[in-house]
């Protein structure tokens, strides 16, 4: 029960802490970024389910596991969108484009609330330390899923 409160508290704090850099330290997140954030809700999610069903705790902690992984595969694609190795799919990860032939109101009603960056510039929390956010979330998302299947491992079938 120990290891999947643990999965539980880790997964926990990666969105905390990736809205705490926001408030913090003034890092505007990206539609790709947002991405980032809902499996590892998911992974807290089915973490606690472990700890609070002995019976099936082996296969919840796979699953938190994956859950931690689909974070980090999102983030290993925007790394690619932050290199530009390739665009991203998603309208909100555009700069906005002018359109001369709009009225400022026009322009204006067409801009989006949220993201206000897009995904193709990286956010770096450390400065001087060439690994932005989503570099972070691949690694950290990485650890998670392989700490989780470890520990899934482990458990009896």
């Amino acid at each position: 029960m120990a290891g999947a409160l643990l999965i539980a508290l880790l997964a926990g704090l990666a969105p905390v802490f990736a809205r705490a850099s926001e408030s913090l330290w003034g890092l505007a997140p990206c539609e790709l970024c947002l991405w980032q954030r809902a499996p590892y809700w998911a992974a807290l999610g089915l973490a606690l389910g472990a700890a609070a069903l002995p019976w099936a705790r082996r296969p919840l902690l796979w699953a938190a596991g994956v859950a931690a992984l689909a974070s980090a595969l999102i983030a290993a694609f925007h790394l690619g969108v932050e290199w530009r190795w390739w665009p991203s799919p998603l309208a909100g990860c555009q700069a906005p484009r002018v359109d001369p032939s709009l009225s400022l109101d026009d322009m204006m009603a067409a801009l989006r609330p949220m993201p206000t960056k897009p995904c193709d510039e990286p956010a770096f929390l450390i400065p001087g330390l060439p690994l932005s956010m989503a570099g972070m979330n691949l690694i950290y998302g990485m650890g998670l899923a392989a700490l989780a299947a470890r520990l899934a491992a482990k458990e009896p079938r």
